[in-house]
């Protein structure tokens, strides 16, 4: 498991006077706030967030240091990261995504399927992208109970049971 999580990203100026526009990946949007000093991904720069007001899509926010529209572009694309210590425990069906992206995913029989590529969620329940094994495709599994009965960290693996449909058919000879 990774130290920094994901929790938000910097979408580019609001304004003229080095304001930001933030978009948060928060639960509670607004709790980004409060997981300041916020970093990039590699820690070599460190942000201080204050929330200013709600906008379409996020909120506007300053970083002190920031004074300037063209020094809020450049930070555009910047993705937001807290110290795992920062944020909340999650109850034991709860994951931060940064924590399943990697595992390794094996159905029920115990076959490996492949790996968790990346997390996604377009409004409905999460979708976990899974890189099948021995191959570049990926596929789309969701993130339920019933098609994710176990996820164990500890051991760095899920055990799921893809819906009908969901992993490509084996050729029957």
């Amino acid at each position: 498991m990774t130290d920094l999580i994901p929790v938000g990203a910097i979408a580019g100026a609001y304004g003229v006077r080095g304001e930001l526009r933030v978009k948060s990946y928060c639960a509670v949007p607004e709790d980004i706030e409060n997981y300041s000093p916020l970093s990039n991904e590699d820690g070599s720069k460190t942000f201080a967030l204050a929330i200013l007001h709600p906008i379409k899509n996020g909120f506007a926010a300053r970083i002190s240091e920031i004074a300037t529209k063209e020094e809020a572009d450049a930070l555009r694309g910047t993705t937001l990261y807290a110290e795992r210590g920062q944020l909340p425990s999650l109850p034991d069906d709860e994951f931060y995504h940064a924590d399943l992206i990697g595992l390794e995913v094996y159905d029920t029989g115990g076959v490996l399927l492949g790996h968790v590529k990346t997390v996604q969620n377009h409004g409905a329940d999460d979708l976990l992208e899974l890189q099948l094994a021995g191959t570049s495709a990926t596929v789309f599994l969701p993130f339920t109970k019933a098609a994710v009965p176990t996820v164990d960290l500890a051991s760095g693996r899920i055990v799921a049971d893809p819906p009908l449909g969901i992993l490509p058919e084996e050729d029957a000879d």
